[in-house]
């Protein structure tokens, strides 16, 4: 078992660090991106304006979910009964307010947070249209009633801390009901629930080979499941290819949907499994959503290497780190021992 606070932390800081490495870079092409960097493209965090690399929505999502979690783990201690999807939908709508989006009348109890209290959690950084449409519709998507036809990256990219708190076997089917309440496409909420079994197979302890072979079993069993397993088995392909990473990625695709953005993050991962620099540089130095593609695969190494094997500039660099750590040690200490901080995650 990886149940200790290396793995955890490694998962959440190492999928911010993904984020922010590839957010210089988003929406430039891989010519726009050499043109820029060099012949390497980029290979190191860029500071900010106030000096940490900045994350985008997709590191401030993944809070926001951890944070819905574990809110519902506190209901249901306190009031014996709780509703995940709920309280992680109400965590979104308070994701929403910080950008830019007024409170919504009809939630007006829902608006208390410490994360509300985080002024880097207001920055708008190029937020999905799926999830700020969706959302502010304020009605709640599910798989069996989607809200639209989405199958952009936006619920992938928010997964990681199903596949840290909950087992292997439910940790798919929650990062699902998660990800169906902003994307109602197959390929957006499947390739969610595949990253959550994938993180937590590997936090149960098995290797990261073994983990994606896992997932690719469980994946049949889910009707539209198709365009998932097929990125997830051709990522497995090129992993075991000697090709140059740029060639086996625009292969995958570009990442802006959810069965690529994963495909691209299991590749990556598998190809450098021992180099975490080297995994995310991969990951990001591509045409496509870089920033998304490297924080997958942040997560992924990061849960299957630990913390202490990030490379120590990237971790002390990156924005937000304090707040990353304290929600990663916040998820294992609940699932341990069923041990929360009242006034960090109210029951109500």
């Amino acid at each position: 078992m990886k149940r200790t606070p290396a793995f955890y932390r490694g998962c959440l800081v190492g999928g911010a660090i993904g984020d922010a490495l590839g957010w210089p870079v988003e929406f430039d092409s891989y010519e726009t991106i050499l043109a820029k960097y060099g012949s390497g493209g980029i290979r190191d965090l860029q500071p900010g304006d106030a000096g940490a690399a900045e994350i985008t929505d997709d590191t401030q999502m993944t809070l926001f979910t951890a944070e819905g979690i574990l809110r519902a783990e506190s209901r249901g201690r306190q009031k014996g009964i709780a509703h995940s999807p709920s309280a992680v939908y109400y965590a979104y709508q308070r994701w929403l307010l910080t950008q830019g989006y007024p409170k919504y009348d009809g939630y007006a109890w829902a608006y208390k947070s410490w994360l509300l209290d985080v002024q880097e959690l207001y920055a708008r950084r190029a937020p999905g249209h799926s999830c700020l449409s969706a959302l502010s519709s304020r009605t709640i998507g599910t798989a069996e009633r989607p809200i639209n036809d989405s199958k952009g990256c936006g619920g992938v990219m928010r997964a990681a801390p199903a596949g840290l708190f909950y087992p292997k076997e439910q940790a798919f089917d929650m990062a699902v009901k998660y990800a169906a309440l902003t994307h109602g496409h197959p390929s957006g909420y499947l390739s969610a629930g595949a990253l959550a079994y994938l993180v937590a197979a590997i936090i149960e302890g098995q290797s990261l080979e073994a983990a994606v072979a896992a997932t690719l079993g469980v994946l049949p069993g889910y009707t539209g499941h198709e365009e998932c397993t097929r990125c997830l088995q051709s990522a497995v392909r090129l992993a075991q290819q000697d090709r140059p990473d740029v060639e086996a990625i625009a292969e995958l695709g570009e990442g802006w949907v959810g069965e690529e953005a994963l495909g691209i993050a299991v590749y990556c991962a598998l190809k450098h499994a021992r180099d975490f620099r080297q995994a995310l540089i991969a990951a990001v130095n591509h045409s496509g959503d870089s920033d998304s593609t490297g924080a997958i695969t942040g997560n992924i190494l990061g849960a299957a290497l630990g913390y202490d094997r990030i490379p120590a500039d990237w971790a002390a660099g990156v924005e937000l780190q304090d707040v990353l750590l304290r929600v990663a040690d916040d998820l294992l200490a609940y699932r341990l021992a069923g041990q929360l901080e009242p006034t960090r995650y109210p029951g109500d």
